[in-house]
């Protein structure tokens, strides 16, 4: 991974002009290879550890998943797990695998991603001044609208990753903004499933949104004919 991990790419570019359109196909590739995980394998498997220093990039910056030691393997694809203990990282961590008041554990635990920018604010044009174009700031806003509807606290309310792979392909007014996210909410107002991801693609609140490549060294490891390409084709 001549490239190195995500978040040392993102630094070393942050003082240059960033290309947004290779963040968005670092995103986009990163959605497959999640959906691949959640739904490509014959077991559903879970990360539980998704953040940037996860993600490497290779020679053409394709990204893939790493670092597997806290992935978990769910069987027929089921929606909620039980947990014995929290895992992942601090500040990556899904409200609900450390307090189940937020719902149940499931895939949707790793659509909850480390986008935290609110639109108000104009902190993505703030960064980069007048060197953003117009065609960039569309794709740098649908990126960040797409990245808060992944980190919903309640999990039924968060895109499956064929939903996150969708609304990054629309176009920005297609998207609607979402609720800001809560940071705590009564455990009656979580429901106790999360449903699969072959719901419709509605992207209208409170609709429940529910392939790529991926690699591992620890606990997992994934064989050749598993690796699916990171392009749409």
């Amino acid at each position: 991974m001549p490239n190195g991990s995500l978040d040392k790419f993102i630094s070393e570019n942050m003082s240059v002009k960033m290309e947004w359109e290779r963040l968005y196909d670092i995103a986009v590739g990163v959605s497959r290879g999640l959906e691949y995980l959640h739904n490509g394998c014959v077991s559903r498997i879970v990360h539980f550890d998704i953040k940037p220093q996860n993600i490497l990039l290779d020679k053409d910056l394709c990204p893939k998943i790493s670092d597997f030691g806290l992935a978990k393997l769910c069987k027929n694809k089921e929606s909620i797990m039980s947990m014995l203990d929290a895992r992942g990282t601090a500040g990556y961590i899904a409200p609900e695998v450390f307090s189940k008041n937020f719902g149940g554990v499931s895939h949707k635990s790793d659509v909850y991603n480390w986008i935290f920018k609110d639109l108000e604010r104009e902190e993505i044009m703030r960064i980069f001044g007048d060197r953003i174009t117009e065609e960039k700031e569309k794709i740098a806003r649908k990126m960040v609208l797409v990245g808060l509807w992944c980190i919903q606290t309640n999990p039924s309310h968060r895109p499956a990753m064929i939903k996150v792979i969708e609304m990054l392909e629309r176009t920005l007014e297609a998207l609607q903004v979402p609720p800001k996210p809560l940071l705590c909410l009564p455990a009656t107002t979580v429901p106790e499933t999360v449903e699969d991801s072959n719901e419709t693609s509605s992207f209208s609140w409170p609709s429940q949104f529910e392939r790529g490549t991926v690699i591992g060294e620890d606990t997992l490891r994934i064989s050749e004919e598993d690796i699916v390409p990171c392009s749409s084709s």
